[in-house]
């Protein structure tokens, strides 16, 4: 048999074209992707192959057999998948089967379809399968297209009965084999654009589940695992069929497309559904792996207890933990005594006691709560609402036994409310979790500052509530308001303790939002906060969530700058709170001695003058980890810019446009205005002190600084033009479109001068450009206070009027549309 037999060659190309044709029509037929269509296209594929095979072999084919492995073994045939193919011989005839080979490889390629295949004898396959874990894997999975049956039957057998034999050794290579893909890849229920098959929960995991399976040594949870690996094989079918790729990553900019695919009505629909198939994989990964670890333990200690007690198997040791719970090897199991249909609390007992022992749930114990535990009556007894308090508060420990809980359904049976937050995706890049994950994550940094508040109960329960009205339309912070209320009357706080909460849910971005994006020197923006608080309680409460929420999401949402922020917020509104404060307007700060010094001689030069001095975080201010040692060294906030201008128009976008230059991030900054002392001629001096930040590296130096601000003053140096170079040659993600930039003033937000607040996405020149249209509209900048959350920024302007008075409202209006228009272009 040889390749370059033209008969042949035909015949081959005739099959194969009725193979294409047949493939395509099965593709594009209407309706979902599904299991059907793959073991359609599974049994297509393989009478093509088994074709080739007897077409090329004519006649009875002994000693070679055409084997699936892999993926293509178990069925699971995408549209864009690899056929993984063995080419099983007896080693009889070498050049035979070299030439079989290319009878059967080339017609693949030829048509373009991507093929991973070897040659091997048995002998090979096994000695390869001992050197490679992930060959042995796909031997697992090895299913006869063609050929000699009891050649593929024999290998079959052989490699099952060595990974059996194997698998006290191979199982923990596997474990380590899939912790660093997740190391990798992430976690797939977290992902925003994540990878279907290499993720932590993904296809790779569920294939692994099936290996600890066929090891004999241990079994996977059974439940919804089937569902979950079709619903993600169901995805990636419809990401093949939309990309026309071989991809396993579900980017932004196709999930629409995929959700339609698949008849669901949008990308957050879809990613959902991957969420909650991702979780039912980790879990079930989670709750074999312990499994297989207890096995080999036991396995590890059996013979020795042999030894000393003379043969039997001795009876597990059971530590009690709480009423009607204890623990056994390791896990939290029921006590032969518990009886859930009769303890409506058990199910919180046994969670708060597995996370105050750091222990994991047994799922036998949880699947057995959820089977016959009765519902707790409304509102709960007290005993209920403190053991989820305690579960809340036992931190890290907390996450792996909710998730136990969720696995069941327990959860949204305690609170209702929960399954529209669960599993739903947060398109923020900001966030690192869903909204669920997220709020477990902020009650488990509340945790760590509960000694910090009187009522540390409200701050646990709040932390799990803030943003529990993500699962509706509108404000979540509103809607979450009402629910926050009727959850805590269901779970027996009494109605001051739910307005409280409902408080802190409502308010639970206060802070973090007025400390930066508004003047603190404002006494209108202290009162309005007072306003909204209420009470010292209810601030220090709601001081302690903003940092457990920031914290919770993400590196980019928290730092020492923000605490500090914070902190100088909270620290005015608990003194107005007291009463040491009035929250009339007082007269601005006298300027320190540094800034009188920097104004005369920039007066007496005629040209700006800078100093830099790096700031670090108020002394006896808390670290921003709170698990950082109480030694921990100082973190720096960045540095104080301190620039002294003789006045003159175009200072603050001449400013603005150097620092991003030279790659400074500006954190807050505010301008005043100084007279010069008798005897020195000229007007005032402007006062600009600046918080800055390098985006990467090491500060300019001030003298470098102080030259380009010369230029730009005078004109000499054309910053808009340099700005516009750099931008040009900045690397964009296709396929992401910024949403528009949005003006607006905000009413009320300042006794003394109108506030503007920009909200866009953050760019170098972003201030330059903001602060050159406010320069060309002729206000006057009382101070900016700048925000950057990822890729957004949002920035707030106090600014007035020539004669300093607050903008009239159709002029801020006015002013507002104007500067929007500008930053759309």
């Amino acid at each position: 048999m040889t390749y370059t037999d033209d008969t042949r060659k035909e015949a081959d190309g005739v099959a194969s074209g009725g193979y294409a044709a047949a493939r395509l029509r099965l593709l594009t037929a209407p309706g979902p992707s599904g299991p059907r269509r793959r073991a359609a296209l599974a049994r297509l594929t393989d009478e093509w192959l088994a074709g080739l095979f007897t077409a090329a072999v004519g006649g009875p084919a002994r000693g070679i057999a055409l084997v699936a492995v892999g993926g293509y073994g178990r069925g699971e045939l995408s549209p864009r998948s690899d056929l993984d193919l063995l080419l099983l011989h007896d080693g009889a005839d070498d050049a035979a089967v070299a030439a079989l080979a290319d009878r059967l490889w080339y017609p693949v390629w030829d048509l373009g379809l991507a093929l991973d295949h070897s040659v091997r004898t048995p002998a090979q396959a096994r000695r390869t399968a001992r050197d490679d874990l992930k060959a042995q894997l796909g031997l697992l999975d090895a299913r006869h297209l063609a050929g000699d049956l009891g050649l593929t039957t024999a290998l079959r057998t052989t490699v099952l009965a060595d990974w059996r034999n194997q698998a006290p050794k191979r199982l923990p290579e596997l474990r380590q084999l899939c912790a660093d893909r997740a190391e990798r890849r992430g976690e797939l229920r977290y992902l925003l654009e994540p990878d279907l098959k290499e993720a932590r929960g993904g296809l790779r995991d569920a294939t692994a589940l099936r290996a600890v399976a066929a090891s004999w040594l241990a079994d996977a949870p059974r439940t919804g695992l089937d569902e979950a690996r079709r619903r993600l094989l169901d995805v990636r079918d419809a990401l093949h069929l939309t990309t026309g790729r071989a991809t396993d990553r579900l980017a932004l900019q196709e999930q629409d497309q995929v959700a339609a695919a698949l008849g669901l009505p949008d990308a957050d629909a879809l990613l959902r559904q991957v969420y909650e198939a991702a979780r039912v994989i980790a879990y079930a990964g989670d709750v074999t792996w312990r499994e297989v670890g207890r096995v080999l333990r036991s396995r590890a200690v059996r013979p020795r207890l042999r030894a000393v007690l003379g043969g039997g198997r001795p009876a597990a040791e059971r530590t009690p933990l709480a009423e009607g719970v204890v623990e056994q090897e390791g896990e939290v199991v029921l006590a032969r005594t518990a009886r859930p249909e009769h303890d409506p609390v058990l199910p919180l007992r046994a969670a708060a006691a597995a996370a105050q022992a750091g222990l994991p749930l047994s799922p036998h114990a949880v699947r057995h709560l959820a089977a016959t535990a009765r519902p707790l009556t409304v509102p709960w007894p007290t005993e209920a609402r403190e053991q989820l308090v305690t579960l809340l508060g036992s931190g890290r420990p907390t996450v792996e036994v909710w998730e136990a809980l969720d696995a069941e359904g327990l959860i949204t049976r305690l609170l209702p409310d929960w399954d529209r937050v669960r599993c739903r995706p947060q398109r923020n890049a900001v966030h690192l979790w869903t909204v669920d994950r997220h709020l477990i994550e902020t009650a488990v940094r509340a945790s760590a500052l509960t000694r910090r508040v009187h009522r540390p109960d409200l701050l646990l329960v709040a932390a799990l509530l803030h943003d529990i009205g993500k699962g509706w339309p509108g404000d979540h912070a509103v809607t979450g308001e009402t629910i926050a209320r009727d959850t805590a009357a269901r779970i027996g706080f009494d109605r001051a303790d739910a307005d409280v909460l409902a408080t802190l849910v409502r308010h639970h971005l206060l802070l973090v939002e007025t400390a930066t994006r508004r003047d603190l020197d404002d006494p209108a923006t202290v009162r309005a906060v007072a306003t909204a608080v209420g009470t010292r309680t209810t601030l220090e409460l709601l001081h302690a969530l903003t940092e457990a929420d920031a914290l919770a999401t993400g590196p980019a949402a928290w730092s020492a700058w923000r605490a500090s922020l914070v902190g100088d917020l909270v620290r005015r509104v608990a003194a107005l709170l007291a009463g040491e404060t009035t929250g009339t307007p007082e007269p601005s700060a006298e300027p320190t001695a540094e800034q009188e010094r920097l104004a005369v001689e920039a007066g007496r030069t005629g040209g700006p003058v800078l100093a830099l001095r790096a700031r670090t975080e108020h002394p006896g201010e808390p670290p921003e980890d709170p698990a950082a040692p109480d030694d921990a060294e100082p973190q720096p906030l960045g540095v104080e810019l301190l620039i002294a201008v003789p006045g003159r128009p175009g200072v603050l976008p001449a400013v603005a446009g150097v620092l991003a230059l030279h790659r400074l991030t500006v954190r807050t900054a505010g301008l005043r205005a100084l007279d010069l002392p008798a005897g020195l001629d000229g007007g005032p001096v402007l006062l600009l002190d600046w918080r800055v930040a390098a985006e990467y590296g090491s500060l300019p130096q001030a003298a470098r600084l102080r030259a380009d601000l010369v230029r730009a003053l005078d004109g000499s140096l054309d910053v808009a033009a340099r700005l516009a170079e750099r931008d040009a040659a900045r690397t964009r993600r296709r396929g992401v479109v910024a949403p528009p930039p949005r003006v607006t003033v905000a009413p009320a937000a300042s006794w003394h001068a109108t506030v503007i607040e920009v909200r866009a996405q953050d760019a170098p020149g972003l201030l330059f450009r903001i602060g050159h249209a406010l320069e060309q509209a002729g206000v006057r900048v009382r101070s900016m206070h700048v925000s950057t959350l990822g890729a957004n920024a949002v920035d707030a302007f106090y600014v007035t009027g020539a004669t300093g008075a607050p903008l009239p409202d159709a002029e801020a209006a006015a002013l507002a549309e104007t500067l929007e228009k500008t930053l759309r272009t």
